[in-house]
């Protein structure tokens, strides 16, 4: 195989590494609108149509979102994420929770025989905040601090890659917990038995308990279809 001589970096490419430079430091939060196109421009001393280019390759890569008449967000921050949230888009709600339940049950286990004084102190806080949002009957208040205490429940592994994948995870995991806590026939799920045994360190009792807690969605789930 014959090799190419090596070209320096195209402007487009030069600029598509800028702007995800800003996307991946966090510079644009996630679900943020990005400046315009000619602020763009002006701040890199390019051209509208370098920008526009750059723009559409980010958006193709799934880490930005272009919305006519609106403006451009980011979707998410970075290509793995961007890559995970196309194919999730293309999921049934089943398959969704199939996964999730692999991911939680492992990071309870995890947890449990890793966990820090500051990890159950987390976790318990994110418990009662969902414990109260469930008594105020505040849906939305509720998946966020749902998915906020299982999130705990992951930073509590101290294992990077699987809080990485469970963050991009994420904006699939709001739809499924959604759809499990406003379907017809679920009922109230605690999740104080996967506090306590993480807090316990009996990685066995949270691997039990957050098993049972992901076979009730699903059940749940099911029986709504």
């Amino acid at each position: 195989m014959s090799l190419r001589t090596a070209q320096r970096a195209s402007l487009v490419d030069q600029v598509i590494d800028q702007l995800k430079e800003q996307i991946v430091t966090g510079s644009w939060a996630l679900h943020a609108k990005i400046p315009t196109e000619t602020a763009l421009a002006e701040q890199l001393g390019v051209g509208r149509n370098t920008v526009r280019e750059a723009v559409r390759a980010l958006t193709h890569a799934g880490l930005l979102d272009c919305r006519q008449g609106d403006g451009t967000y980011v979707r998410a921050t970075s290509e793995l994420s961007g890559a995970m949230l196309r194919r999730l888009r293309q999921a049934e709600q089943l398959e969704i929770l199939e996964v999730r339940r692999a991911l939680e049950i492992e990071a309870a286990r995890l947890a449990a025989t890793r966990r820090t004084e500051g990890d159950i102190l987390l976790i318990e806080e994110a418990l009662a905040v969902r414990e109260r949002a469930w008594e105020n009957g505040e849906p939305t208040a509720f998946v966020e601090s749902d998915l906020e205490f299982h999130m705990a429940v992951v930073r509590a592994t101290h294992n990077q890659v699987l809080l990485d994948l469970y963050e991009d995870f994420t904006a699939a995991l709001r739809a499924s917990i959604t759809a499990a806590g406003t379907s017809p026939n679920s009922s109230y799920i605690p999740h104080d038995a996967i506090a306590r045994a993480i807090a316990a360190g009996d990685a066995a009792a949270a691997e039990r308990a957050g098993h049972a807690c992901m076979e009730h969605i699903l059940i749940a789930l099911t029986d709504g279809e």
